[in-house]
């Protein structure tokens, strides 16, 4: 069994997507471990905000198939290829840690955006505080603690009922 965090972001239709998302990650996954729910500012672009969480799950998918498994999902949710990389989305499914793998491919783990996004940090620092970065080194708690950068969220309350 992998151990494996994936990040969850939509800016349109947003409360129908998350829902809609995470619906279809319990039906593969089963049981998950869901951080709250953060509101975002768009970064890099100008647009809509974000609602953000973060997923866990333990899975006997290997990477390529976690990998191959989200794209699908996003696909099924609308998710539009070779759009910018800054801009609107309906489903954004990233998957930011399996186990303690570093690799480039075929996606760079762990993800770059844990120690450079509030949006990702604050939620897996929430669900993950004691787990080790595998690069830094240090729990995802003190990685949280010690981000500085401007970004704005806040935590939300979030109907997960239709």
């Amino acid at each position: 069994m992998a151990l494996i965090y994936i990040s969850v972001g939509s800016n349109i239709d947003r409360e129908h997507y998350v829902r809609a998302g995470v619906r279809k990650l319990a039906e593969h996954f089963g049981a998950l471990t869901l951080s709250s729910v953060y509101e975002s500012e768009a970064v890099g672009f100008n647009g809509d905000p974000f609602y953000n969480l973060v997923v866990g799950v333990e899975t006997t998918l290997s990477l390529t198939e976690c990998v191959t498994l989200l794209k699908e999902i996003e696909d099924q949710f609308g998710r539009v290829r070779g759009a910018e990389k800054f801009c609107g989305r309906t489903l954004d499914l990233d998957l930011l840690t399996y186990d303690q793998l570093v690799c480039q491919q075929p996606v760079e783990l762990p993800r770059g955006e844990i120690t450079e996004n509030a949006f990702v940090l604050w939620p897996l620092a929430e669900i993950a505080a004691e787990q080790i970065h595998p690069l830094t080194q240090l729990s995802y708690a003190t990685l949280w603690q010690n981000y500085d950068k401007p970004q704005k969220l806040w935590p939300i309350d979030f109907s997960w009922s239709d």
